[in-house]
């Protein structure tokens, strides 16, 4: 029975080939050209581009994690340049409040030096207008005493002696410091 079928098959595919006028050898050495090509593709064709398109996505791969090598240095180098900021800002706060302090303290000084400057000259010019009040009243005194001199010369009409003088000079330079 079986080989009652394989012979109908066989009668089926020789008709069907006369049919569509196949010829069977030159069919076979077509299959055998197209295999020959097929592994000759395969071997110097298929394989160089799957090896191109491994490497590739090696590549890609490669890439990729370079991408993140890089994303996690970029956000390590951000992290440390914010410390360095915050560090930075930190010392300058602290230089701010330092210079701020010194100023105070030159502030102070300068302010206290100031006051010692302004005592120094009101005492001087109080030692001056001292000065002057007392040469002034010794100009006063030395004025008096001669109006005194002139007046009592006149009043009484006659030359008064330098010691007569000298005496009623001094006698008013008494009374007027009294």
């Amino acid at each position: 029975m079986l080989a009652n079928m394989a012979s109908d098959l066989a009668e089926t595919a020789r008709s069907t080939g006369k049919t569509f006028a196949v010829d069977t050898p030159h069919l076979i050495s077509q299959a055998v050209s197209f295999c020959i090509v097929a592994a000759l593709l395969a071997v110097f064709a298929y394989r160089p581009v799957l090896k191109i398109l491994a490497e590739r996505r090696q590549r890609i791969a490669d890439g990729l994690a370079n991408a993140d090598k890089i994303k996690s240095e970029l956000a390590r180098t951000e992290a440390s340049r914010q410390e360095v900021l915050n560090q930075a800002n930190v010392q300058a706060n602290k230089l701010i409040e330092e210079a701020r302090a010194a100023a105070a303290r030159v502030q102070e000084q300068e302010t206290q030096k100031a006051i010692a400057e302004a005592a120094q000259i009101i005492a001087k010019a109080r030692e001056a207008a001292e000065q002057e009040r007392v040469r002034m009243l010794g100009d006063l005194r030395r004025e008096v005493g001669r109006l005194v001199v002139d007046t009592t010369s006149k009043v009484t009409g006659k030359v008064l002696t330098p010691d007569d003088q000298k005496r009623l000079a001094d006698e008013t330079s008494r009374q007027l410091a009294a």
